[in-house]
């Protein structure tokens, strides 16, 4: 059993930045491939960004691509999701996910991963 604890989130303007971060269990974080997701009131969860075990391979939603990046401290058990040049379209509740695979790409899809954190509410404001 994995548990991911996130945190980090907050309240903040148009164009600032805020850094994630999400906690984990066990021995063996570096067996799993981590990803980031986000959900809306009203909407489905969406899948926002993920890497790899070893960190090697990264992948973006076209949405935030070039604003957000995932990132990952092995010696930690910690993944975090930088994120800049924030927008109202950016808010919505962020949630870690954890998958143990050794697959070369990173997962994107919400039923690719086995663990989930409890999330974390991120909102921009105009």
């Amino acid at each position: 059993q994995v548990q991911l604890v996130e945190s980090g989130g907050g309240l903040v303007h148009t164009g600032r930045s805020l850094r994630l971060s999400c906690a984990t269990s066990g021995r063996t974080f570096s067996l799993y491939h981590m990803g980031w997701f986000r959900q809306a009131p009203g909407k489905e969860r969406d899948f926002v960004a993920a890497i790899t075990g070893s960190g090697g391979r990264t992948a973006y939603s076209d949405s935030v691509k070039g604003r957000f990046t995932i990132s990952r401290d092995n010696a930690k058990n910690t993944v975090y999701l930088e994120m800049n040049n924030l927008k109202p379209e950016d808010t919505a509740v962020y949630y870690c996910a954890a998958r143990r695979s050794s697959n070369i790409l990173p997962q994107t899809t919400t039923s690719g991963y086995t663990y989930w954190g409890q999330g974390t509410q991120v909102t921009v404001s105009s």
